[in-house]
């Protein structure tokens, strides 16, 4: 008998020419490494007013990530923002941490423009492009982190200096506890669902091989909405896939009515709950209830059940078997991971417009 594809190992590194699952696998590494390079970070702000994450797709998620983490812990406003300009309050008491991977991406280098000219608190992280050189000539702070992997696979990069620099800053409270607990538990979420361990016993793998023919949809709640919209993101860019997020118990006032058509148009879904052993009661009630109800319409459901006790280990831990089951689901699908070609064309055509030249001339102006 034919062992399942995903147990051949051969197979999934055929298909997945440059190894995006390296990324996974080696994911507690890269999280110790990024715990290290952040504690060169200095923060030498005052306590700020607000702060404002910029970003765009995979150097943006951090943001969000960090922003649920900080929900209960940060006593200032905080906001992640993906356009190519600051909301109209930012100002010289707003602390704006400019998060782009490349460097080099122009929503991110107008947001940066734009903090200059406001006289904002203004950080950043990168792994260089034009923003660790505007960083320099402008005598910003900056975190240059390692560079060469696809930007979602930096995530370790772009979240953990913003949770140590917020720590630094005291602004918040707890990292390094957190962190090591972490590490650990993302140890043992590798083991559970890295390519050694058999489809069977394997929640990445088995729940790829039943969503190959449909399009994910991923439910999460408190300070898992980000945890949700992560999978999401690496659905679209590793899994070429379509896919959404949606989280309790706001999609309970308008997702549900979604599906209860029961039509011909359910059948190409499948939704993944995000459980928690932890999960407050009302929360529990919600979820258990509607899934019962979405079930009754015909589609497939997973309960992806966290591990960790701190918040950001259940976050992190939940964060990597998401990338390892969009990687699954590629290799089911004969898509190599790595490749976002659609994502490269529109830059290109973008280049055409003239936008990013002109904020880097005005950053050299400045």
């Amino acid at each position: 008998m034919n062992k399942p594809l995903l147990d051949d190992i051969e197979k999934i590194r055929a298909v997945d020419k440059s190894g995006m699952i390296d990324f996974c696998i080696n994911a507690p590494q890269h999280y110790r490494e990024a715990a290290k390079i952040a504690q060169k970070i200095k923060a030498s702000y005052s306590v700020p007013d607000n702060i404002i994450i910029v970003g765009m797709g995979g150097s943006a998620i951090g943001g969000d990530l960090f922003k649920d983490w900080a929900r209960n812990k940060l006593t200032v406003p905080i906001e992640v923002n993906r356009e190519y300009n600051l909301p109209q309050y930012a100002d010289q008491k707003t602390l704006v941490v400019v998060s782009s991977y490349s460097g080099d991406t122009e929503e991110s280098l107008s947001a940066f423009l734009d903090a200059l000219k406001r006289g904002c608190m203004v950080f950043c992280v990168s792994s260089g492009g034009k923003l660790i050189k505007a960083a320099k000539k402008h005598k910003v702070p900056y975190l240059q982190v390692p560079g060469g992997m696809p930007p979602r696979a930096a995530l370790p990069y772009m979240l953990i200096p913003l949770l140590v620099y917020m720590e630094k800053a005291g602004l918040v409270k707890g990292v390094s506890e957190e962190l090591e607990e972490t590490f650990a538990v993302l140890e043992k979420v590798v083991e559970e669902n890295g390519p050694e361990r058999p489809q069977n016993d394997n929640f990445a793998k088995n729940t790829a091989h039943f969503l190959w023919n449909s399009a994910p949809v991923v439910y999460g709640f408190g300070f898992y909405r980000s945890v949700a919209q992560r999978f999401k993101q690496q659905f679209n860019e590793n899994s070429k896939s379509p896919a959404k997020w949606e989280y309790f118990p706001e999609l309970d006032h308008n997702e549900i009515v979604g599906w209860s058509g029961k039509g011909e148009q359910c059948k190409w879904f499948s939704i993944i709950f995000i459980r928690d052993a932890d999960e407050p009661g009302e929360i529990e009630s919600r979820i258990d209830i509607t899934k019962a109800i979405i079930e009754s319409a015909g589609i497939v459901t997973f309960d992806l059940h966290v591990q960790g006790k701190s918040c950001l280990s259940k976050m992190l831990s939940t964060v990597v078997v998401g990338d390892f089951l969009s990687v699954y689901l590629a290799v089911e699908r004969k898509a190599d991971p790595t490749p976002v070609r659609t994502i490269d064309l529109l830059k290109n055509k973008l280049k055409e417009n003239g936008v990013r030249d002109e904020v880097i001339r005005q950053l050299e102006k400045v």
